[in-house]
């Protein structure tokens, strides 16, 4: 890689099964740990969604050895700062500390994968439960548009596929988890065998795998519940649906089912996706929003899933635009992916792609994370060094393949959301 970032990786694993990756740069006298468990929203079934993300709250409110809060205030006294986050396939952990206070970060996150059932009470439920239904609130149920999005993947895929349901669960399951259901989540996904452990930054890689021993070394393995996986019919389309919802202006969205994450036909879905709508000078966006005045908005993404991707195409009208019209241009840009972008556009997508990419691995917490994600999802953390050559190796007639398999009209969901017509 021709990079000036520091590339050495070293691989461990403890005898319960934790997974390590060692990245050593000593540039900064800064550690980064990052702790993925493979464990997401797509591990919870029907009608007991959102105790991933209950989860990732609970985490932060003490252990048998740390106090409510205390993570925060043990790492804030020494300059570091901590966050956590919960995907569809895992659920992650982070700190990024003085490289003097490693021992610190180890400990604080050993302590809680090891020992926080003994201090998940029934009243920090209640508390943490309260929390994510205000969340839940504020960013979907009195979002515009965001209520309707999770209708989207409802008719995108089955309702057993564990991506249909929100990551951040429904209401009335966050409401009636109770704490036996909580324990046995945690007691079945959080523990080493399950879990990989990432530092990056200034550390003594010898040093840091014999603390990593010291402190997780002595945590129970125990046996992970089996993976599933979710084998997909064809969707059979077109999926058309129209939903109401408190907003202004009508938009419409068109998703996809594609490979998956890390697979080679995911990056030719990105790098199109990038092709098609990144930035305001994206052909999507200049047709739709500035020469057409067709769109208020446009924009498209891919999801980096490890069951399936899902790829979303969406814009929202101009005030007075008939959101028909404005749906038919929008599978014309969809329609004309099955030909190889145009040179101009691919260059553009691609060092778009590259500067997002090397400027997220300028930081050790991005790094960390990154190197986490690969040896989670692929197996095979050192992908991480290698993600702008597969960029870079896809051709205008890969990409054009993936335009044309994916992003059909009989395989696709076209969802219309438009302003409420009458108050409730």
């Amino acid at each position: 890689m021709s990079s000036p970032l520091a590339t050495e990786i070293l691989r461990a694993e403890l005898a319960n099964g934790l997974g390590i990756v060692l990245h050593p740069d000593p540039r900064l006298p800064l550690v980064a740990l990052n702790l993925w468990y493979h464990v997401g929203s797509k591990n919870e079934r029907p009608g007991r969604t959102g105790l991933a993300h209950l989860f990732e709250h609970m985490l932060f409110q003490g252990s048998e050895h740390v106090d409510t809060n205390g993570h925060f205030r043990h790492l804030q006294g020494v300059g570091g700062v901590a966050n956590g986050s919960t995907w569809y396939d895992r659920t992650n952990y982070y700190e990024t500390v003085p490289s003097s206070r490693l021992d610190l970060a180890l400990w604080l996150e050993s302590d809680r994968m090891g020992f926080l059932l003994p201090a998940l009470t029934q009243g920090k439920l209640d508390n943490q439960r309260e929390v994510v239904l205000n969340e839940r609130r504020q960013r979907v149920d009195n979002q515009p548009y965001a209520k309707p999005y999770e209708r989207l993947f409802e008719l995108l895929l089955p309702a057993e596929h564990p991506y249909q349901w929100p990551v951040i669960g429904r209401a009335e399951d966050i409401a009636a988890a109770t704490l036996q259901e909580v324990r046995d989540f945690f007691a079945a996904w959080y523990r080493p065998a399950n879990a990989v452990l990432t530092l990056a930054g200034d550390f003594a890689p010898e040093h840091a795998l014999e603390r990593i021993e010291h402190w997780f070394g002595g945590l129970p393995g125990g046996p992970v519940p089996p993976r599933r996986h979710w084998p997909l019919p064809p969707l059979e389309g077109p999926i058309r649906a129209t939903v109401e919802d408190e907003v202004q202006l009508p938009r419409v969205y068109c998703a996809f089912r594609t490979p998956a994450f890390g697979s080679a036909p995911w990056f030719a879905g990105a790098l199109l996706t990038a092709a098609l709508a990144d930035g305001k000078t994206s052909p999507l966006y200049r047709d739709l929003v500035w020469d057409r005045q067709l769109a208020q908005e446009a924009g498209a993404y891919l999801y980096p899933t490890e069951e399936i991707g899902v790829l979303v195409a969406w814009a929202t009208a101009r005030p007075g635009v008939e959101l028909e019209r404005l749906t038919e241009a929008l599978w014309g840009h969809l329609e004309r992916a099955a030909a190889p972008p145009s040179s101009g556009d691919l260059r553009r997508a691609l060092h778009n792609t590259l500067a997002a990419l090397w400027s997220e691995l300028e930081s050790l917490d991005e790094r960390a994370d990154r190197l986490s994600m690969y040896a989670t999802l692929c197996a095979r953390p050192e992908l991480a060094w290698s993600e702008a050559d597969r960029y870079r190796a896809l051709t205008p007639e890969s990409i054009a393949e993936f335009g044309a398999l994916h992003l059909r009209r009989q395989h696709g969901v076209e969802l219309a959301v438009v302003p409420r017509s009458a108050p409730r």
